[in-house]
């Protein structure tokens, strides 16, 4: 069974909490980790990375620089074993080993094609949490802490076994003293000690991998540590799981083909989550579906229907409805569960989707790249013409094709596919909305081989077009459209007389602003100290030569001791200079 979130008593995400558990703001973990006061976990960071083949990329790093930190010889001669993985493969295994925060970042940027490659998030994707429970007297230290209540007072029964374990948190089945079967989710302990410790890891890794790979500097390392510093907040304060399953239930209030399970807020905090437990059938076990005589092919109607509404209808939708996360009622009656995972999707998106479709059924290529265009962000300029040629070419792959023989799944992937191969950058939402969609078909297709995904998704496409037309929204874009020209004349002039004001005063100024430059201005800077290096080795040895030469005392041997010092010094650092060379491999 999985397991949901709360509603009453809860934060907004923002809120101040109760019980905060800080973490580090991301902008002082380069400070603190400057301090390195972990170095038994960056040992093993290190050695694991050694193991899984990177020890070329740790070398590059010029950790010894920084942090004095020895490596078992044994790691490095292990590394080689692992050739046979591709690289992507080989990152997927470093986060496994590596514990629950990796874990936790690999899930979460498998759902971030605008940060990582394709290639990265398609194994990403495959990562679990195979995390062991923790012991039941913390699970108790830990309720009787946030609740302010000896466990015994809040719950009947509480069961010591776990039904579920996670990186974050872990599920009990428990009673509550008014009678209520629940499922108590509990926060690991330390785990915010944990995070902060690897976020301080991350994040100074990721500035050494700036600083030193070129490479790497395309994906901003740093940035993704960033965005995922945010993400992994976020997650471990169940409030925000909370407000979003809130939100959610009032989506469906009057939908009797759908539950969202109760919560129980006198019995939750940012650390403990207790709701009511779902004693349904998975999705996954089709033979009890049939036993319990339950409708296959209903259930992957209402699904697809379901997920269609949820984004195309309310712009809210559940990102993760895998069959982990889906139980079935009695009366094929669906219940979402786990609500930690959800997308947003404004209504000009929703609509600019829905004209993606209508382009790709009319073999419109103009507009569909016009909407792809829109829907994505762009860091180079776009082969608009070859990019029309692309889309025509998979859109002409469905000509004549009835809906029910088009997988929208694979529709979508290669939709994807090509705007990666035209270095587009996909929001995350909308990549979380491809997935959800891509899951609920893939579920669809197991409960009934009959299953058309696309036909589902017709009405509410049509709804929305017709929504568009709709006078009073229509009235209402142009009321809007005007408050928003009469506000920009209002502002006009005062901008210019600050403009004026600026340029009388002399204050105005032009920044230029340089990217792309550093690995230039790097090279740069090593050219200009080697040649500076050379200039000084170069004095040296003149000025020693004169020195010998003139017979300057004190002598050793009838040779001035100051001039022997002076080769040798010249003779130490040219060494060095040719040593610097061949290391960096650039004569």
């Amino acid at each position: 069974m999985s397991f949901g979130t709360m509603t009453g008593k809860v934060l907004k995400p923002g809120q101040p909490n109760k019980h905060p558990g800080k973490i580090m703001p991301i902008q002082k973990i380069g400070a603190i980790s400057r301090t390195y006061r972990h170095i038994e976990r960056y040992r093993q960071i290190l050695s694991v990375l050694f193991k899984y083949g990177f020890g070329d990329i740790i070398d590059a790093l010029h950790i010894g620089h920084y942090i004095k930190i020895a490596l078992p010889k044994k790691v490095r001669r292990r590394w080689g074993m692992v050739e046979e993985f591709t690289l992507p493969e080989r990152v997927r295994l470093v986060m496994e080993e590596l514990g629950p925060t990796f874990i936790k970042m690999g899930q979460i940027l498998s759902t971030r094609p605008d940060l990582i490659p394709m290639e990265f998030i398609t194994q990403l994707e495959k990562l679990q949490d195979n995390v062991p429970p923790f012991p039941f007297e913390d699970v108790k230290t830990t309720i009787e802490s946030e609740l302010a209540a000896p466990i015994t007072t809040i719950f009947r029964d509480f069961s010591e076994t776990p039904v579920a374990a996670a990186s974050i948190g872990q599920v009990h089945r428990a009673t509550l003293a008014t009678g209520e079967d629940v499922a108590v989710k509990v926060q690991r302990p330390d785990i915010k000690k944990t995070i902060e410790v690897d976020l301080e890891i991350m994040f100074h890794l990721a500035t050494l991998l700036e600083q030193n790979v070129d490479a790497c500097q395309i994906y901003n390392p740093t940035r993704i540590v960033t965005e995922f510093a945010d993400t992994i907040r976020k997650e471990i304060d169940y409030n925000n799981e909370a407000f979003y399953i809130e939100r959610f239930s009032r989506q469906f209030l009057d939908d009797s083909t759908v539950y969202v399970p109760k919560v129980f807020p006198d019995a939750t905090t940012a650390r403990v989550l207790t709701m009511e437990y779902i004693d349904g059938v998975k999705t996954s076990d089709t033979d009890r579906l049939e036993a319990e005589g339950l409708n296959r092919s209903v259930i992957a109607a209402r699904g697809a229907d379901l997920i269609f509404e949820q984004i195309l209808v309310h712009g809210f939708f559940h990102a993760d409805p895998h069959p982990g996360n889906i139980v079935i009622l009695p009366d094929n009656v669906i219940c979402y569960l786990d609500f930690g995972m959800m997308g947003r999707i404004d209504r000009q998106t929703r609509d600019e989707i829905v004209d993606l479709v209508v382009a790709v059924v009319r073999q419109n290529e103009v507009k569909a790249t016009d909407v792809l265009l829109r829907l994505t962000t762009q860091d180079v300029l776009v082969d608009r013409r070859k990019m029309e040629l692309d889309v025509a070419d998979l859109t002409m792959q469905y000509i004549g094709k009835p809906l029910k023989e088009i997988n929208a799944g694979r529709l979508l992937r290669q939709f994807m596919d090509l705007v990666s191969h035209h270095r587009l950058q996909i929001p995350p939402n909308l990549f979380l909305m491809i997935k959800a969609i891509t899951t609920v078909e893939g579920l669809g297709t197991v409960l009934d081989p009959d299953f058309d995904c696309m036909s589902s998704a017709t009405p509410f496409i049509k709804h929305i077009r017709r929504e568009r037309m709709n006078p009073k929204r229509v009235a209402s874009n142009m009321l809007n459209a005007g408050a928003e020209i009469i506000h920009l004349f209002k502002e006009i002039p005062e901008a210019f007389r600050d403009i004026l004001t600026q340029a009388k005063s002399g204050e105005t100024t032009i920044k230029f602003e340089h990217r792309g430059l550093e690995p230039i201005q790097k090279t740069l800077d090593q050219v200009s100290n080697r040649i500076s290096f050379a200039i000084v080795l170069s004095s040296l040895v003149m000025s020693s030569s004169l020195i010998v030469l003139a017979g300057i005392p004190p002598v050793w041997h009838e040779i001035p001791i100051i001039g022997i010092i002076g080769f040798l010094g010249a003779g130490v650092m040219g060494f060095w200079l040719l040593f610097s060379i061949l290391r960096h491999g650039q004569m």
